[in-house]
């Protein structure tokens, strides 16, 4: 008897399922049933009898039954929704490919099933080709292709897409990725599939050129400049491709929109545009503007404010009716997001505690073109911190957190205080700056109070310096240990060395250097906040250096002939409250004692003998940049400091004019070569004397500027300029001013071996020091502007590349000064900051002018920067 077999599946379960074909067949024997008798609406109750299970699975009969959700002795209907329950059960257990169930035998109100089914092919080996090495295991673990993985139609589906459009967005408009599987034979019965993945990126296509239709008011020119991310080929923009990327493509339209309505047409918009491939396999853009009607503001009210009147909300907004309309400026001038401490509306409400305000701009009329406004407020209650909480700190202590934090439980909410506890948290140096992030908890507009919570990630905050190199005429080798977030109080208890004693936020640094001509050894304490109770820092430091006078015969350090400094000094910094909370007061009392031992160079014209450097520093400075400090994106940091001496020669009864006078004296009898050998050895005798009385104590003054400033022009592109002037003078012109504490410039800036106070001054392009004399000079100027742009900020290693212009010069008197005559420079670098070994980098400074006593510009110089400051 033949059989009929009618199609019983789900057809809404099939139709969502077209890549995977699937079957319900009924097998009915012994009964004749015509066709129309099996539409789901005659269906009818059968008991099921056995179920059989064939096709090619390792799964056991048993196990595919259960996922069925199908048992022997269950009532289920035929034609009817229980048989396409059972394959949706089956295919969304994603183990399973073509499943197809079916009536095998009917026996009175028995029905017996089949179900048909193969198991889905896990992923054996997957070879890629058309990329590097290196990227191919990203493109693994990106779209799951571990090798087990079961093939489905959909991860194939998926992979292809996936690479597809993350090509495209790379500027690979072209793209193609094709996917093949060979089905594995071997005697293992699991089935398997090797998978080829074939991927051919082509080239990037790139934007020729940028048309606009329909626009008079605005020119094409400015338009395109409203296009932050699409941009047509131009081989002098450096940041800025013209690769096409269409979800940049669709932003850039929205911020040519924009455009119009910073400028007075509210209901300009894109016609149409369209993309046209060229000939020479790049692409121009085509859009078609309706540019409409210009507006301008009419009479803009408020609604709602009992805290502000209209008249100070209107400073605030600072737009006036009969302006041109600007949609931009209006929704900045409420709440501009980009800026968390701008002067808007919104950040007014919210420095006052309103949390829970809105503000919302509405036009209620726009006749004649002219826009009039309500700003609709709701102030809400003022909001209260209920608690304020800090997690992600494992290594520092829970007091350096608080201490900086300007939110307290119970204290009115204020977003500047928010804004300025993350950059305090940022500058600590403990914590990631980019990672920190203040979170509100648990809001309550009825009752008025919100739970803070600051989220920390602890960063490396101790560095080593372990170097060794060949300068000065032999090796030099340096290790330096800085503990930037040390515990002293912990310094005994055997438990808190992991590896050492951390948290309390002080500052440890221990330095030894040594070569065949010098020793030095440094030693360094700070504490930020004297007492715990107020930000006073204090400061206090050892150091000791021995220099020996190099052997011109042997070309070795000469023992017997020594240049020994040795300086203790103790300094306090206090955080002011006027003018603002950004300035720093700081105070420093320093000693160092110079001993030469037969040392007779041409720095002095004594060889033996000592001199004392007893002085006092004052400086102030304001420091308010944001948020990271090794990588500023606003802000400024300046400061200016006076070191001065005590004035020796009022009160020590010591005429120095006279001795002036008998120094120039024998001066010219050293001079004079008529004179005998002995007159003149006696002469030089008399010199080193006199000398050795005005140099006993060192008399000066010392006055230096440094101003930085960081503004944020795109995104993370920053713009550096800096400024720095420097002067060393003296109090009596008879003493004349003193051989130590000049300024060097020229060259990377960091500081040398010697102690006596030098300042080492970067100016790149130019080798180290070589832009003064050879006694340094008493007066200096410097320019810089530098242009900053971040590769990673990320807390492992935030590296920045960087480009630059400076010019500077060092002056040996008042007479020489001429801040415009100065030694240009310009160049390119690189900064990487990893948390154990501070800052490393390279800069290539090619220097436009001659150097001294040279008439031809000196041309490209490399400099290697290791620990500088940022």
């Amino acid at each position: 008897m033949g059989k009929q077999v009618n199609n019983l599946a789900n057809t809404s379960f099939l139709a969502a399922h077209t890549k995977h074909f699937i079957v319900l067949l009924l097998f009915v024997s012994s009964f004749n049933i015509q066709g129309q008798e099996l539409h789901y609406q005659n269906g009818k109750k059968y008991t099921l009898g056995d179920i059989t299970v064939s096709g090619n699975s390792s799964f056991s009969e048993q196990t595919i039954v259960t996922y069925s959700g199908l048992r022997k002795g269950k009532e289920i209907t035929i034609p009817g929704e229980d048989i396409s329950t059972a394959i949706k059960k089956l295919w969304n257990s994603k183990l399973f490919s073509d499943i197809e169930v079916y009536v095998t035998k009917i026996e009175k109100d028995t029905a017996f099933l089949e179900i048909r089914l193969s198991d889905l092919p896990q992923l054996n080996e997957l070879k890629i080709n058309g990329v590097k090495k290196s990227k191919k295991e990203k493109i693994i673990e990106e779209n799951k292709l571990k090798k087990g993985t079961k093939v489905t139609e959909n991860l194939i589906t998926t992979t292809k897409n996936f690479l597809t459009n993350k090509y495209k967005k790379e500027g690979y408009l072209n793209s193609k990725v094709y996917i093949n599987t060979v089905d594995v034979k071997d005697s293992i019965q699991t089935a398997r599939v090797n998978m080829v993945l074939n991927i051919d990126k082509g080239e990037k296509v790139k934007i020729k050129d940028i048309v606009f239709n329909g626009n008079t008011v605005l020119s094409d020119k400015k338009l395109r400049k409203s296009m932050k991310s699409t941009k047509k080929i131009n081989r002098l923009r450096i940041f800025k491709r013209s690769k096409f990327i269409d979800s940049a493509y669709q932003a850039d339209l929205s911020s040519v929109i924009e455009k119009y309505k910073e400028n007075g047409y509210r209901d300009a918009r894109i016609l149409s545009d369209s993309l046209i491939i060229n000939d020479d396999k790049t692409i121009s853009l085509q859009i078609d503007i309706n540019e409409g009607e210009l507006y301008t503001f009419g009479d803009i009210t408020f609604i709602g404010n009992t805290v502000y009147s209209n008249e100070y909300l209107s400073r605030i907004l600072r737009i006036k009716k009969g302006d041109t309309y600007n949609g931009v400026l209006l929704q900045e001038r409420i709440a501009d997001n980009s800026k968390p401490d701008a002067f808007d509306i919104t950040n007014e409400y919210q420095n006052h505690g309103y949390l829970f305000s809105t503000i919302n701009p509405v036009e209620v009329s726009a006749d004649n073109n002219v826009i009039d406004m309500e700003i609709r407020i709701i102030e809400g209650k003022p909001a209260y911190f209920n608690s304020v909480t800090v997690v992600g700190n494992d290594k520092t202590n829970d007091h350096v957190i608080y201490r900086e934090i300007r939110t307290r439980p119970g204290q009115l909410y204020r977003k500047a205080n928010v804004v300025r506890t993350v950059r305090e948290l940022g500058q600590l140096g403990f914590f990631d700056a980019q990672e920190i992030s203040p979170n509100f908890n648990n809001p309550n507009p009825n009752e008025g109070t919100i739970d803070m919570e600051y989220s920390v990630k602890e960063t490396g905050s101790s560095q080593i310096e372990l170097q060794g190199g060949y300068g000065g005429g032999g090796f030099i080798g340096t290790l330096g240990l800085s503990f930037n977030n040390f515990s002293i109080k912990d310094i005994f208890k055997k438990d808190a060395y992991k590896p050492i004693p951390m948290g309390d936020g002080q500052k440890l640094a221990l330095r030894l250097q040594a070569s065949r001509f010098y020793q030095t050894y440094s030693f360094s304490f700070s504490e930020p906040w004297l007492g715990g109770k107020r930000p006073v820092q204090f400061s206090s430091s050892l150091s000791h250096t021995k220099q020996f006078l190099y052997n011109p015969q042997t070309r070795n350090a000469d023992k017997s002939r020594s240049f020994n400094i040795t300086g203790i000094t103790f300094g306090l910094a206090k955080r002011l409250t006027v003018p603002d909370d950004f300035f720093t007061l700081s105070q420093a009392i320093s000693y160092q004692r110079y001993d030469l031992n037969n040392y007779n160079t041409g720095l002095f014209t004594f060889g033996d003998g000592y001199s004392n450097n007893l002085s006092y520093t004052i400086g102030l400075s304001r420091n308010n940049t944001s948020v990271d400090p090794i990588y500023p994106t606003a802000g400024s940091n300046f400061g200016i400091t006076a070191k001065l001496s005590i004035p020796y020669s009022l009160f020590n009864g010591v005429d120095y004019e006279a001795l002036k006078d008998e120094r120039d004296a024998n001066l010219s009898k050293r001079d004079d070569i008529n004179n005998s050998t002995a007159e003149r050895e006696n002469a030089q005798t008399r010199i080193a004397e006199i000398d050795q009385e005005r140099y006993k104590w060192l008399e000066f003054y010392k006055v230096s500027f440094k101003g930085d400033w960081y503004t944020q022009i795109v995104k993370d592109l920053v713009l550096k300029p800096s400024v720095e002037f420097g002067l060393l003078g003296a109090y009596n012109n008879a003493r004349g001013v003193i051989p130590f504490e000049r300024f060097f410039v020229g060259g990377d800036g960091l500081g040398n071996y010697s102690l006596d106070g030098r300042e080492s001054i970067q100016l790149r392009g130019y080798p180290n020091q070589s832009l003064s004399d050879q006694d340094g000079g008493t007066i200096y100027n410097k320019f810089s502007l530098e242009l900053r742009y971040p590769i990673t900020l990320k807390a492992s290693a935030k590296i920045y590349a960087l480009g630059f212009l400076e010019g500077g010069a060092s002056y040996n008197s008042f007479r020489d000064y001429n801040p415009f005559n100065i030694n240009r420079s310009a160049g390119l670098g690189i900064r990487i900051f990893m948390p154990a070994f501070g800052l490393l980098g390279i800069d290539f400074g090619h220097g436009f002018d001659a150097l001294p006593g040279e008439t031809v510009k000196h041309g490209w110089e490399t400099h290697f920067i290791i620990g500088q400051q940022f």
